[in-house]
């Protein structure tokens, strides 16, 4: 596994941040090796690329972390999560399984053949996903360590129209949809982001998407780990499915920062 380059980069901020922007879906990269795992024939797999990606998120993670007081800390997955889903459980926890999309995905989001139906991921689970979600924990516990909190911001973006893979996407669409985590997120940081985003045609929460992410090893267990999920219907800021991005991108970097910058200002809160 030495040969094998790290499937993610963590970008300094300030020493004293609490915040973590984790961006996990906007790599379209897929290796070689795994590409020829793929059945879909080269346009196909472009299309479903310009499906699953969530375009343009680091961009909108980089150009906020930019214009913040205090640099959050940028943990951006460089590879597509096509190879693997670093943000899935890599068991039989996991309800996407349901629809070929586990940690390592068999089928697309229109339920075709991904890979062989008999594909065995687990050379891809060990490979990718255990070494991401260790540096991933890693980050966590150095922001621990350092400021006595993390605070995890989760960057992702969804289509406008349901795609057949969604198991929960008969519910509300929201322009920017906020998954919150019973335990892990503080009422003030979501009630803070609520106000900040609604002025892009309103916000919800949970719908379509709901939770956020936190590390296995913290999850349920620490509460100085806050973790907020946004989720941005892509038509605010880019050409659908898989087009370039439009002027909602710079205001939505606006907005993320001045998150950001309550987050990291802000004292340790109880959930």
């Amino acid at each position: 596994m030495n040969d094998v380059p790290a499937s993610y980069r963590l970008v300094a901020g300030a020493p004293d941040s609490p915040v973590i922007l984790h961006v996990p879906h906007s790599s379209r990269v897929i290796p070689p090796d795994v590409r020829s795992g793929i059945v879909l024939e080269d346009a196909a797999l472009e299309r479903e690329l310009d499906h699953i990606t969530d375009s343009h998120t680091a961009r909108i993670a980089s150009t906020a972390a930019e214009r913040c007081a205090m640099g959050p800390w940028q943990f951006v997955n460089e590879l597509s999560r096509l190879v693997v889903d670093p943000e899935r459980f890599p068991d039989e926890r996991e309800e996407m399984l349901a629809v070929g999309m586990g940690a390592v995905y068999t089928r697309t989001t229109h339920r075709e053949a991904l890979r062989p139906a008999d594909h065995d991921g687990q050379h891809l689970v060990e490979r990718y996903f255990h070494p991401y979600a260790a540096a991933v924990t890693d980050a966590v516990t150095q922001r621990l360590e350092a400021v006595g909190r993390a605070v995890i911001i989760d960057v992702h973006s969804y289509p406008t129209e349901r795609l057949p893979y969604e198991l929960h996407g008969d519910g509300p669409r929201p322009a920017i949809c906020l998954g919150r985590d019973a335990f892990h997120t503080p009422p003030d940081l979501l009630a803070h982001a609520e106000k900040a985003f609604a002025g892009f045609g309103g916000t919800g929460i949970n719908s379509p998407f709901e939770g956020t992410y936190v590390p296995l090893k913290y999850y349920g267990i620490d509460p100085r780990v806050s973790a907020l999920m946004i989720e941005i219907r892509r038509d605010v800021y880019m050409s659908e499915p898989g087009g370039p991005a439009g002027p909602g991108l710079d205001a939505l970097a606006n907005t993320l920062a001045d998150l950001v910058d309550m987050a990291s200002t802000a004292g340790t809160v109880e959930t």
